[in-house]
């Protein structure tokens, strides 16, 4: 059979195919989240970075503001040993500040990145805090960590620090205001001896708000005042408080110097105080091993809790450190995220630090020490 055509007759064309609504919408997305992608790379977000910063060996070498390769901890006017290894401090490095804010494309990579920790911003620089007023501060408790390791680290060795704590501020309208002065040496609180503020805090704390009788040293003469504590409110609630600023002075036997330039915290205490020991001990107090650690530290050895422990556990890793030395009270950011290859033990106390360092040095049983678990 034949089809002829009629002159001027249209011959539909053929149907178009059209795409699968699943494509349409593959490709919709897709340029959706390119979009999204491109503005997050401008966009700035509300948190910063935390990573690994430099790694400091407290039995080492730095350099100073001239440029000068200096010790680290320098002893002048008593004997000192020599020392092999490595007692490693760590630091946290952090990217991104008020004044410079992250874009969110850089918190969402960092977000993938085990050494990284994509943080609030808040939580790194309080609302109202430029990264200059946060510098003074890390750098205050820099100063104050040192001195208390010093005297932790004395108080060891059997050493008289001789410690005075001395009022340097009364916040106007506080519990404390016209009872307390600045320049008022605190020598009791309610009949107990306190040398340190964690003293004081804690005989406040225990009463609940109750009055506290102190008795301070005020020009040369001892003088008893009544304070009644206030409760604080929102992060300080159920904390007792009566507004003053405290520091603690020492008499040191001889001089310690230690030399670190651009770090601040308080974070670097409990690694001082353990290479002051190891410098005024006979012996290698870490057996020569490569050992790091972190933990504030108090006058009379206590080890506090620190920030940004797992940027520390891997800068520690990659140091090349093979024995890390955490504070107990971190313990829970510590398991599951330790590197393969660096072993962690618990610490508390500048004690137990001490017993660790003994075991890696004589060989002992490393798997009876505490660990994070």
């Amino acid at each position: 059979m034949t089809l002829f055509e009629t002159p001027g007759a249209l011959v539909p064309e053929p149907p178009r195919r059209r795409m699968p609504r699943g494509t349409v919408a593959g490709i919709w997305a897709l340029m959706v989240a390119l979009l999204a992608l491109l503005t997050m790379s401008f966009l700035p977000s509300p948190y910063v970075i935390e990573r690994p910063g430099p790694v400091y060996n407290t039995l080492g070498k730095v350099t100073d503001a001239d440029g000068k390769d200096v010790p680290l901890i320098a002893i002048d006017g008593a004997e000192t040993y020599p020392t092999e290894g490595s007692l490693d401090l760590l630091t946290v490095q952090v990217i991104g500040s008020p004044e410079q804010r992250l874009s969110w494309l850089d918190a969402a990579v960092a977000w993938f990145d085990p050494t990284k920790a994509v943080v609030p911003m808040e939580q790194i620089f309080p609302t109202g805090q430029t990264s200059e007023q946060r510098s003074e501060q890390n750098t205050a408790m820099m100063v104050d960590s040192q001195a208390d390791a010093t005297a932790a680290a004395l108080t060891h060795l059997g050493y008289d620090v001789n410690p005075q704590l001395q009022v340097t501020a009364v916040a106007d309208g506080s519990p404390a205001s016209g009872q307390l002065q600045a320049g008022d040496r605190v020598l009791q609180a309610n009949g107990t001896a306190v040398t340190t503020a964690e003293g004081l805090r804690r005989v406040i704390n225990e009463g609940a708000g109750a009055p506290v009788q102190i008795l301070v040293d005020r020009g040369g003469a001892q003088e008893n005042v009544t304070v009644t504590p206030q409760e604080g409110t929102g992060d300080a609630a159920g904390i007792w408080q009566i507004g003053i600023t405290l520091t603690v002075s020492y008499t040191f036997p001889f001089d310690v110097q230690v030399q670190l330039n651009n770090v601040g915290g308080p974070s670097a205490g409990m690694m001082f105080a353990l290479g002051m020991i190891d410098q005024l001990t006979p012996g290698e107090l870490n057996g020569g091993a490569q050992v790091a650690g972190t933990g504030t530290i108090t006058a009379d050895g206590e080890v506090g809790p620190i920030g940004g422990i797992r940027q520390k556990l891997w800068g520690a890793h990659d140091a090349g450190a093979q024995y890390f030395l955490a504070p107990e009270t971190n313990c829970d950011e510590v398991v599951g995220h330790v590197p393969d290859g660096l072993r962690v033990f618990s610490v508390s106390t500048l004690d137990d630090a001490v017993d660790v360092l003994d075991a890696i040095s004589s060989g002992g049983d490393l798997d009876a020490l505490p660990t994070c678990t």
